[in-house]
């Protein structure tokens, strides 16, 4: 730092200290003043993966939707993730710089979260020389409060999406792989987002995007190309919140959250989501119960007579969750999940199969202990089964290689949390 000559010959006789000068200046620079109230937070994000079975093509791209941690991995996109099965993983390294609402009625703050690493592939619309980046800022926005009732709360940049079980961050989630719900969730919006909590138990937000697909500052785009997009075409997010009341018991503290999203994703038509999940505590200390449904639906678009028709899709997943605080250090956790949807949604089917729809199962046990101080230990086996006993060809393989119907996965996740 840099003193005026007056400073630092006060200094120099004893009269002031230059620690107490340092104090001042920074009480007179506004960009000191901002950066003292700044938090920095982040993640080192690391796992091995073994999958094992029989089948020939398990390290395929039809497996790609599975692959642990990936962001909506589908077969559409699998080819722009690293395949994690059987190696050692660097999945992602986060670090978030933030600046909270305080309680002041006219506050102000920031929120910046970068991600370095293959699970952040997709999200940045920016690409290198082998047409992926593996850097993104996954969120980045200004939030705002407006002294309005209790407080209106707005969120203008790029915000995750409200819905969902589950989280980007991996150490957030009970588990170190994603559910089915999680890979037809929209992710992030570029956009306003509005929030007001009524009272301690609802809570509302309503937020307006340009998008609902992935992507920073992504603008809305309807196939085939050519076709205009008003400016009024954009996408509509609300949810609410209910938290349990302190009178309800050991039930207080459980949260229900719903919401609807409905905009462009993929170009080709409305896509609507709808989520409903949330958490429940139990008369046993440390244990809770969990349960999420999620719903995705794209009209149909075009004449079915004209080149240019696209079919209606759907998909839709159920999960239910435990969770168990065994010890201080021991948790244990389980998750089962359904998912049926339109084929092409999680994997591809083969020609002339009689059954074209996608139905899965998958059953996951997690033991999460904690060794050392601010790190995550968990060991976690995944099963997954392929319902409707379509094995696929070796050309068009199913999500599990064209010779099975079944996946067996065990993993090793170890983050750093700072």
């Amino acid at each position: 730092m840099k003193f005026n000559k007056w400073t630092l010959g006060l200094a120099a006789v004893g009269v002031v200290s230059l620690a107490s000068a340092v104090q001042a200046e920074e009480r007179d620079n506004p960009v000191m003043t901002a950066l003292a109230s700044t938090s920095i937070s982040g993640y080192v994000d690391t796992a091995a993966v073994w999958r094992f079975g029989n089948n020939t093509s398990k390290a395929g791209v039809g497996s790609g939707w599975l692959v642990p941690g990936a962001v909506n991995a589908n077969p559409a996109t699998a080819a722009a993730y690293q395949n994690k099965a059987d190696i050692f993983n660097l999945n992602a390294v986060g670090l978030t710089l933030e600046k909270p609402l305080d309680e002041a009625e006219w506050s102000a703050g920031y929120r910046v979260d970068m991600v370095y690493g293959p699970d952040i592939v997709g999200w940045n619309p920016s690409v290198n020389s082998f047409g992926v980046s593996d850097f993104g800022l996954k969120q980045a926005y200004v939030v705002l409060r407006a002294p309005v009732g209790n407080g209106l709360d707005f969120k203008l940049g790029t915000w995750d999406c409200l819905h969902g079980f589950e989280s980007f961050e991996a150490y957030k989630n009970p588990h170190f792989t994603r559910s089915y719900g999680w890979e037809i969730e929209p992710t992030q919006h570029t956009g306003a987002l509005v929030s007001y909590r009524f009272n301690d138990m609802v809570a509302v937000s309503a937020g307006i995007a340009n998008t609902a697909a992935t992507g920073i500052d992504a603008r809305p785009v309807r196939l085939p190309p050519g076709q205009i997009v008003s400016e009024t075409e954009k996408t509509y997010v609300g949810s609410i919140t209910l938290t349990a009341p302190e009178s309800l018991g050991f039930l207080a503290g459980s949260t229900l959250n719903a919401g609807v999203v409905n905009g462009l994703a993929g170009g080709v038509s409305d896509t609507t989501w709808v989520y409903v999940g949330g958490v429940m505590n139990t008369p046993l200390e440390g244990l809770k119960l969990g349960a999420a449904y999620d719903y995705r639906m794209t009209s149909h678009k075009g004449d079915i007579t004209t080149p240019a028709y696209v079919p209606g899709t759907y998909a839709y997943t159920i999960a239910g969750y435990i969770s168990y605080q065994a010890t201080e250090k021991l948790n244990l956790a389980a998750r089962i999940d359904y998912a049926k949807g339109t084929a092409g949604t999680w994997y591809f089917i083969g020609a002339g199969e009689s059954n074209p729809m996608n139905r899965l199962l998958a059953v996951t046990g997690t033991v999460d202990y904690k060794l050392w101080e601010n790190v995550i230990t968990r060991l976690e086996f995944r099963w997954d089964h392929e319902l409707t006993g379509q094995k696929s060809s070796a050309s068009t393989p199913g999500p599990f290689g064209f010779d099975d119907n079944n996946n067996y996965l065990l993993a090793l996740n170890v983050i750093y949390r700072f």
